[in-house]
């Protein structure tokens, strides 16, 4: 063969184990020093590196197999492209925060949560409000940019567990966005198995509810025993932060267009926009003390402001050490490190992808599993391996059940338990993992690493877990219907 140069290309050979293998070990051994040598520091950079230097190891082990540099180099940049509406949304996020925080949205919710939670029962709360609410989206990632930020603003004034706060926050946002029929991985992992729509979310919710259920419990146990006396952080909040119900327009909006089905990106900005127009009526103040030009006229000066917190964020300067803290935050710019991560995640994933790395992989996992159980111990592990080697969500929905559907329909097993198990393992697991575009996204919005809350997605943590097990004791494998 050859490539549109006239350079002859030997034949394609199908990888080695050893070809597989020598990509992934080398990513293994690369993060685990990276997180040794920079700790929390990681991911502003050494991760990057350490993603880039094992894409170039894979794109010689596909070069080897006879793959032309040309068609590598397509490889990665439709990797990379995949990733484009996540990166918008990242952004769109950061303005959101931006502008929130300038307008009084987040103090807000930071305040009238106060008023209405307290430690004992918060974390347990927050899992059911996001739960609740991303069910009605059917988006984990607008929950997290939008609700999610407003709990951890309430964890930080109530001087409780970020971390824990983040797991809450995840685990109520990955069940509404696999039960909620608005989902776009309810969607994908249906389609991609061969399954009903509607038939997928009921047959998840057999996982997914105790999954909840066990988390809230577990969350629950978490809280801190006795009341928060709130009374100073709520004096505090009333005397140096716009509060006004008026400031939760943005949030209703977002909410609105959410229901609507507008896209994500669309949704998100626009409140970061309206946000922004809030700002100007209910903190003008802070708007003109962020533009810090007096030589302007003051509608320029307003349109500066506003301006400058959706692109660099938002600088309190209230006088309370305690408040600015809370409040200075945002930005577009603040999710640049992100958007590098996704970035070189996704040209390692495109490449595993692309020189058939991943599907040697599973090939054998796919010839052992004899029982019911082994196959879906297979799928469950082929998910969220594809999830730490492609780097995206969508890949490890799509990725799995292509690979395991013809397994599935050979044995008898109805799609719609395959679809439920790649829902259980591909969608819930992709936040857990610090280079994949929904634990960076999951870190950027909320704030807190991925290695701190991954221990407290205990939702999804125990949804592959049970999926295991049911499928282990004969519980909810069905099989496919006849004629």
């Amino acid at each position: 063969m050859s490539d549109e140069s006239g350079v002859s290309n030997p034949p394609v050979k199908t990888p080695s184990l050893l070809d597989a293998l020598v990509p992934v070990v080398a990513l293994l051994c690369l993060l685990s020093l990276s997180y040794y040598l920079f700790r929390d520091d990681a991911s502003y950079g050494p991760n990057q590196i350490a993603l880039l230097f094992c894409a170039l190891i894979a794109m010689a082990v596909a070069f080897k197999n006879g793959m032309s540099i040309d068609g590598i180099r397509q490889a990665v940049v439709g990797g990379i492209s995949t990733g484009l509406a996540a990166i918008l949304i990242l952004l769109a996020v950061g303005a959101l925060i931006g502008a929130w925080a300038m307008s009084g949205t987040i103090s807000t919710m930071v305040y009238y949560g106060l008023k209405v939670l307290s430690p004992s029962y918060f974390y347990a709360t927050a899992a059911i409000i996001c739960g609740i609410v991303g069910f009605t989206v059917g988006s984990s990632w607008t929950v997290a940019g939008t609700i999610g930020i407003g709990m951890m603003g309430i964890a930080h004034s109530m001087q409780l567990s970020p971390a824990i706060t983040a797991g809450a926050v995840i685990s109520g946002a990955y069940f509404g966005d696999k039960a909620s029929p608005l989902s776009d991985t309810a969607n994908l992992a249906s389609a991609a198995a061969g399954a009903n729509l509607f038939d997928h979310i009921r047959e998840s919710l057999w996982t997914s509810v105790p999954s909840l259920m066990l988390a809230v419990a577990l969350f629950a146990l978490l809280g801190e025993p006795g009341n928060l006396d709130a009374s100073p952080v709520l004096a505090t909040m009333r005397a140096h932060a716009t509060v006004s119900l008026w400031t939760l327009l943005p949030l209703a909006v977002v909410v609105v267009l959410a229901l609507l089905r507008f896209p994500p990106f669309v949704t998100i900005f626009i409140g970061a926009l309206v946000g922004g127009g809030q700002a100007v009526i209910t903190a003008p103040d802070s708007v003109l003390a962020l533009a810090g030009d007096s030589d302007i006229p003051t509608v320029l000066a307003y349109v500066k402001g506003v301006w400058a917190a959706i692109a660099t964020g938002f600088t309190a300067d209230s006088g309370n050490a305690r408040v600015d803290e809370l409040l200075s935050r945002g930005g577009m710019a603040s999710m640049l490190n992100t958007v590098w991560l996704i970035i070189t995640a996704l040209a390692f994933g495109a490449v595993v992808e692309h020189a058939g790395l991943l599907q040697r992989l599973v090939g054998p996992l796919i010839a052992r599993a004899r029982s019911a159980g082994a196959l879906v111990s297979s799928v469950v592990a082929t998910s969220f391996g594809t999830n730490v080697l492609a780097s995206d969500q969508y890949i490890a929905i799509v990725l799995p059940a292509r690979l395991f559907r013809p397994t599935f329909e050979k044995r008898g097993y109805a799609p719609v338990m395959l679809s439920r198990v790649v829902g259980d393992s591909a969608t819930v697991t992709s936040p857990l993992i610090p280079w994949n575009s929904c634990g960076a996204y999951m870190a950027a919005a909320l704030g807190s690493s991925t290695i701190a809350f991954a221990p407290f997605c205990f939702f999804n943590l125990l949804n592959p877990l049970l999926t295991v097990l049911f499928s282990f004791i004969g519980f909810r494998v069905l099989r496919a219907s006849r004629g």
